[in-house]
């Protein structure tokens, strides 16, 4: 039979590694014994008292680990393996049941699954529940919570390998002085409040020895919290979202620095230390840094040399990450810090990004972060016990809880307004600074273990962390939408660009395979000395491996300026337009970037950067490729283009490339055949004012079919104007060229509209549409129900679709419209919403180059 005593429990949160590992081998004997004290499920905390009093002891006789089953009378939930495994399963379930619930109002992860914490929890079930007590007994507790540390430790190596440190390097003065003020306003308005309670008001005992520990832990900040905040709103791509990242990584490495260097200090006081244990322990923290940074940093550079470009990491070189991982874990637990300390500067020192950081958070993130996690968040929310709390203790913990969150909010909003920062922003900025989570739950219960802060005050702090940022992040998702900066009276389209001026094209590739098409169709433009066309080129990659996103642009001098990795990708697409520039030296420039982005925020870099480059036209591959071997769809791709159609402050290009554009060649003296079907509407109008401009080419034959209703009457009399001025622009500028034409087509209904189509659709190389038609007009009266690809339009969806026979490509144009506008059309039935864009904030020319 084996003891514990009560106090060696009440440490299980500080020496989980060493603890906790015994008590997993001790578990898994069938006929051991167990002590363990009379507690509510996921107590991990106690009083002073506890340990000076005469504490409770009881043995219990284990069943086993494995259960025979239910059909020789054995019940699983006596046995340790089915009931580690239920309870993991519960957690799992119920947190993943809360984010789907609570997402959608912008709650944080973190919410979610401490709410399901303290719905497990005495604050609900009291203390002696049946049901808890038989799926969660106390002789569950050291198994469980061991999961749960475990899965803890992974996820902060995780976030801590996707950190950027090289963000500090690029960190402007506004972020610095905003990483500043966000930790010095609220210490120090914290410890006047706490110097003020001491005096004017009488506390407990234990509440007034930890008064200023408590006032110091509300007011902690860490990247790892703001950055997991910014991923779950979907804000890491923005301006605000990049500013709270470098902002973020200034305070928490503060707050690191000093709770680290305080924490150790009370380490070394605590009972059964000698007086010299203090320098021994920082020397042994700064010999363990030193370590990661000397030794094993180059050990992993080495590991990514050897892995060959486009090649996987090998297994092996995961393993020996993960042995690091544990090592670094175990050497923190010898030498008296936080089992957390070495894996989070391990996973910081670990170069992030492909291919070693990518490989193992797809290796690990998913399971740690949907299986393991959430147990360690329940038995934390379940040991908080709202209904033991005394009136006095809850509102001090409140009181110092509102006073840092007022302090980190003037911290940031401070600098912000004074480097002209909009207040709103400033403010949501100030918000997003303020939030709590996991690196605040750790550096509480290291308090607690050390007997900083009582139960009462634990309890209460990690309900107003609970409270606070689930109050804050809904505020921040409610008031700051990033597609505002998109919002203007005016939009920039081909139709408005002077035919003798510069034309400015922005073009998405998601694979290099795109790269031929987008070339030729760029050669179709017909850039000339008359007519330059600038071209800027964004390779889109998912992020994967870091949690800051990044726009790298390849200069011609320097192509490799920012992130080799990432360079390297779009290798083969830098030559191809860089050779392609050189073949039409003095009519088009080529910009190249890399965007390194979450696919659901993908779209606020291509809109940002359509803006601040006056682009007319964003141009999109669909996201179903054809090749040789058949067809691809690409779901993510997808989402990013239907975002980008949402959002762009200019036209929108949707580009179906089904091959045909590369058979023709001018040695021949062959015509690239393009037709366009018009029938109306500004989107068509867009399609014809970049026909008109392609017609200027010598080698291309423009073909535009006017679709006549007969039967139906436009309700915009303007409307019409200015569709039979489009028309006129364009057979004005093709007379005495008899390779163009003109012709109109007179059709009845629906069924006339597919004639034509059908038609014609293979008999060019190049088919282009207009996005929208009102599904009002007696030509799509029974088109919307075969509507296949709503991204397309009516016209796009009938040549695209799966069984159509059309063997050309496809352009889709879509002329972005301002709400209001004479002549726009609602575009609700298609998209989800309809944004709009702002004045650019660059207004000089840039062709050419000076």
């Amino acid at each position: 039979m084996i003891l514990l005593s009560t106090h060696s429990l009440i440490l299980q949160g500080h020496s989980h590694f060493l603890l906790s590992q015994t008590s997993l081998f001790l578990s898994l004997s069938t006929m051991s014994t167990r002590v363990f004290m009379h507690d509510s499920i996921g107590s991990t905390v106690n009083a002073r008292e506890s340990y000076n009093s005469n504490s409770s002891w009881f043995c219990h006789r284990l069943q086993g680990l494995k259960s025979r089953g239910v059909f020789y009378h054995d019940n699983p939930l006596e046995f340790g393996g089915p009931l580690l495994l239920a309870q993991l399963s519960i957690s799992a379930l119920l947190s993943a049941f809360a984010q789907f619930i609570l997402t959608p109002l912008g709650e944080s992860a973190f919410v979610s699954h401490m709410l399901v914490g303290i719905l497990m929890g005495p604050t609900i079930w009291g203390k002696n529940n049946t049901f808890l007590g038989k799926l969660f007994p106390r002789t569950s507790f050291y198994v469980n919570e061991t999961f749960g540390f475990f899965g803890c430790m992974l996820f902060m190596f995780l976030v801590g390998v996707r950190m950027d440190l090289g963000m500090i390097s690029r960190t402007g003065r506004k972020a610095v002085a905003i990483g500043v003020f966000t930790v010095l306003f609220p210490v120090g308005i914290n410890m006047v409040m706490a110097s003020l309670l001491k005096k004017n008001v009488k506390l407990d005992p234990g509440v007034e020895k930890s008064l200023y520990f408590m006032a110091a832990l509300q007011c902690i900040s860490s990247f790892h919290v703001i950055g997991c905040v910014l991923a779950d709103l979907k804000l890491l791509n923005s301006e605000l979202g990049r500013l709270a990242a470098s902002s973020s990584m200034i305070s928490g490495i503060a707050t690191w620095i000093w709770m680290v260097v305080g924490l150790t200090i009370r380490q070394s006081k605590y009972r059964g230390s000698t007086n010299n244990s203090l320098p021994w322990m920082f020397f042994s923290a700064m010999l363990m840094l030193m370590t990661i940074v000397c030794i094993l940093r180059p050990i992993m550079h080495w590991m990514i040399r050897q892995t060959s470009e486009g090649k996987p990491i090998k297994e092996s070189y995961i393993f020996y990450i993960f042995l690091m991982m544990l090592g670094c874990a175990f050497f923190s637990e010898i030498i008296g810090q936080h089992f957390m300390f070495g894996p989070i500067i391990l996973g910081v020192a670990l170069p992030d990004g492909p291919p070693l950081g990518s490989a193992l958070v797809n290796k690990l993130e998913s399971f740690v972060s949907s299986i393991l996690l959430p147990t360690f968040f329940v038995f934390t929310g379940a040991g908080i016990d709202l209904a033991s709390i005394h009136g006095l203790t809850f509102s001090i913990v409140e009181l110092l809880a509102l006073c840092s969150f007022v302090g980190k909010l003037l911290g940031t909003m401070l600098p912000s307004l004074y480097s002209k920062m909009s207040l709103m922003d400033a403010f949501s900025l100030g918000l997003i600074m303020s939030v709590q989570g996991i690196t605040d739950v750790l550096m509480l219960q290291q308090a607690a273990l050390l007997y900083i802060v009582d139960k009462q005050s634990y309890s209460m702090m990690l309900a107003s962390m609970v409270l606070l940022t689930g109050t804050i992040t809904p505020i921040v998702k409610f008031i700051y939408n990033p597609s505002k900066q998109y919002m203007s009276s005016k939009k920039r389209t081909i139709q408005q660009a002077a035919s003798n001026s510069e034309l400015r094209l922005l073009s998405c590739i998601y694979h290099q395979d795109n790269t031929p098409s987008m070339i030729n169709l760029l050669k179709l433009s017909h850039p000339t000395t008359s007519n330059p066309i600038c071209f800027y080129i964004v390779h889109l990659i998912e992020l994967a491996g870091r949690l800051s996103p990044l726009l790298i642009y390849h200069r011609p001098d320097n192509r490799d300026q920012d992130s080799f990795q990432y360079s390297n990708q779009s290798d083969h697409i830098i030559k191809a337009f860089r050779q392609f520039e050189l073949q039409k030296r003095g009519t088009l420039m080529v910009n190249l970037f890399t965007a390194v982005s979450p696919y659901a925020t993908m779209h606020d870099e291509i809109c940002t950067l359509a803006l601040e480059k006056r682009v007319s036209m964003v141009i999109l591959p669909f996201h179903k490729q054809w090749s040789l071997h058949g067809t691809e769809e690409f779901a993510n791709q997808r989402i990013v283009n239907r975002n980008i159609i949402r959002k762009a402050p200019c036209s929108i290009g949707i580009f179906v490339d089904k091959r045909t554009l590369g058979v023709v060649t001018s040695v021949c003296r062959n015509f690239y055949n393009i037709g366009l079907i018009f029938i109306g509407g500004s989107d068509d109008r867009e399609a014809l004012a970049l026909a008109t401009r392609m017609s200027n080419h010598p080698d291309v034959a423009v073909t535009v079919i006017r679709v006549i209703d007969m039967n139906g009457k436009r309700s915009h009399s303007l409307e019409r104007e200015l569709d039979s001025d489009t028309v006129a622009e364009f057979k004005g500028s093709i007379n005495n060229q008899k390779h163009h034409i003109y012709k109109e087509q007179l059709v009845n209904d629906s069924v006339d509209l597919v004639g034509v189509v059908r038609s014609v659709e293979n008999s060019f190389h190049l088919i282009m549409v207009g996005r929208y038609h009102s599904s009002e007009s007696p030509l799509f009266m029974r088109l919307t129900e075969w509507n296949e690809f709503p991204e397309l339009g009516y016209l796009g969806d009938m040549l695209v679709a799966s069984d159509s026979e059309c063997e050309a490509s496809v352009l889709v144009v879509q002329q972005q419209k301002i709400a209001g506008d004479v002549g726009s059309v609602n575009h609700r039935h298609l998209v989800d919403e309809f944004a709009v864009a702002s004045t650019p904030r660059f207004n000089a020319q840039v062709w050419p180059l000076s």
